[in-house]
């Protein structure tokens, strides 16, 4: 979590205010950083579990995806309540999820407060969409 937020406070999120830090552990050991990155253009910008995830992806093709750590806060108010990954994140997690045939475990939380663990991206997108469909 620590470095979830981290990475929270490094975000790039000068429209919404909204700052989210992920910190991804690798089977190896390893531990990618992402945060949200905005764009005046808004559906340009990215969240910053996939930045982590893609990151991971791109530079450690066959690491499997152990535990994500997210951590989000508002510049406007003080978030105590934990806050989950978006929809798109979660479809996103889901795919390496299933790829790799092991769980990835969720932990969240609001800028303060409690943490919440969720034990896979299925418990949290029961009735996802994969590549079995297509």
């Amino acid at each position: 979590m620590d470095k979830a937020q981290e990475a929270r406070n490094k975000a790039y999120a000068p429209y919404s205010r909204f700052k989210v830090g992920a910190a991804l552990l690798l089977a190896n050991g390893t531990v990618v950083l992402g945060n949200n990155q905005e764009n005046a253009a808004f559906p340009s910008g990215l969240c910053a579990e996939r930045v982590a995830a893609y990151h991971a992806g791109a530079n450690f093709p066959n690491e499997p995806f152990v535990a994500i750590a997210i951590a989000a806060g508002s510049q406007r108010k003080t978030n105590e309540v934990p806050v989950p990954p978006c929809g798109a994140c979660r479809q996103a997690l889901a795919e390496y999820e299933i790829t790799q045939k092991k769980d990835i475990a969720l932990y969240f939380m609001g800028e303060t407060g409690k943490v919440v663990k969720a034990h896979s991206i299925k418990s949290l997108l029961p009735l996802s969409f994969d590549g079995s469909y297509l």
